[in-house]
């Protein structure tokens, strides 16, 4: 299968927007690396370029900017907005992660407090729904085997644990968890 020519720009549901990044972005995006950093300390997980603290404005800036080029192309990964306000809840799309552009990885997270309100199923439906509609066959999901929200989202989504993609995709063990390799034929 070739990777499709691009997702769309934009995606709403019910209560959400995908839509694109601006430089107002980081400010949030810094919060939820920060909330990330802080969750895997908690969890007892050594640092890593993803979990090393808050970024500052700077450097969460280039980060948006990096996120907004992904907009319009086969890999986007989109802001996650309340359509009633436009508060920013998190992020979800496609990305190559541990897979191949051809068939890639399904990734989102959100800010704390949009936890628990079904807004990754919901946002996750979307950009699943996208994939489909411009020729995807098959998403990944790779989830820790701490994270029981996201194997929950996955679940509703559709996904199956697959312990042969598991088992051939080995990760040393960094002290973050095991992984495993869920998957979607669309």
């Amino acid at each position: 299968m070739q990777t499709p020519e691009s997702m769309p720009l934009y995606l709403r549901t019910a209560r959400l927007v995908l839509d694109g990044w601006s430089d107002g972005d980081a400010d949030w995006y810094a919060e939820l690396v920060g909330q990330r950093s802080a969750a895997a300390a908690r969890r007892g997980e050594p640092p890593t370029p993803r979990t090393a603290g808050r970024p500052d404005h700077d450097a969460a800036t280039a980060s948006v900017r990096s996120l907004a080029a992904t907009i319009g192309t086969p890999l986007p990964l989109y802001p996650v907005r309340l359509a009633d306000s436009g508060a920013s809840l998190g992020y979800c799309g496609l990305v190559v992660g541990r897979s191949t552009p051809e068939e890639p990885e399904l990734a989102y997270e959100f800010l704390e407090a949009a936890h628990g309100h079904g807004h990754a199923t919901e946002a996750a439906t979307a950009v699943v729904a996208a994939a489909r509609s411009v020729g995807y066959t098959r998403l990944w999901a790779t989830i820790r085997a701490w994270n029981a929200p996201s194997f929950g989202v996955a679940e509703r989504l559709g996904f199956l644990r697959d312990p042969s993609a598991t088992a051939a995709h080995p990760e040393p063990d960094d002290g973050r968890g095991a992984q495993t390799w869920n998957r979607l034929d669309l």
